[in-house]
């Protein structure tokens, strides 16, 4: 696959060289998100917690991150837990700095969804984060992903509409909803439309206080996309519900 031809490939290759080396935009993901893992979006680190709600004890834990950029998110998870960590992106610049700071029991791979493969049964939880509607085929990658799930284990899916999917009627109409009802999987879902309103707004005020620290390093672009990406948030909560949702589905492999 030419990755050029990719959604977003060109920006996102930026964008993980600009958060390597912008102090602002550093700066910004601490006041925004409650800690810097390089977000770009709406994973701040509330969703995050709920990760890691599900990842077992053990010496012998392993967890993918679909979409993983730099490694920053599992690199904090494995903090946390000590557990074995996995990841693949198409940005070649956020494998490799993925791969400069990563330490023991973490493997990063530089590919695509739908390209890349891993033994079935592998992990005991799979972490798609405003990612799997990035997938050609999103019934098949979802299959693909039960399948590296271990019995028991959890697929844990952030999932925004209004952005790259168009806004449905509630979490159960979503085109991930239901390509997993299709396929006869349960599932778990919660709304957190009202707090990632609450999020955003607290997202353009960190952009607003660091702009004179983006200007500085030449990254004024970054910080009116920041304003561009939190517009939405200027509206009130019953304008911005029209146009955007989020949810966070958890899918158990039985």
């Amino acid at each position: 696959m030419d990755k050029q031809e990719l959604l977003f490939y060109n920006e996102y290759e930026q964008f993980y060289h600009m958060a390597e080396t912008s102090e602002a935009f550093r700066k910004f993901c601490s006041d925004a998100f409650g800690e810097d893992l390089s977000q770009d979006g709406f994973s701040d680190m509330a969703q995050i917690e709920r990760i890691l709600a599900f990842i077992p004890k053990g010496e012998d834990v392993h967890i993918l991150d679909v979409g993983c950029g730099n490694g920053k998110m599992l690199r904090y998870i494995q903090s946390r837990t000590g557990a074995y960590i996995h990841g693949f992106d198409y940005s070649e610049n956020a494998i490799n700095e993925a791969k400069a700071h990563c330490g023991e029991h973490a493997d990063f791979i530089c590919g695509c969804m739908g390209e890349v493969g891993y033994e079935q049964e592998m992990f005991h939880v799979i972490t798609s984060m405003d990612t799997i509607y990035f997938a050609p085929d999103m019934a098949e990658f979802t299959e693909q992903l039960m399948g590296w799930l271990k019995e028991g284990g959890v697929l844990f899916v952030g999932y925004q509409e209004g952005d790259v999917m168009p806004v449905t009627g509630d979490a159960y109409t979503t085109e991930f909803a239901r390509v997993l009802t299709s396929k006869g999987i349960d599932f778990g879902v919660e709304d957190i439309t009202k707090e990632t309103y609450e999020m955003l707004k607290k997202k353009r005020a960190a952009a607003l206080s660091h702009e004179k620290g983006f200007a500085q390093e030449g990254n004024s672009e970054w910080f009116g996309l920041l304003m561009m990406q939190t517009e939405c948030a200027e509206a009130s909560y019953e304008e911005f519900s029209k146009n955007m949702a989020r949810y966070i589905y958890v899918v158990r492999k039985k």
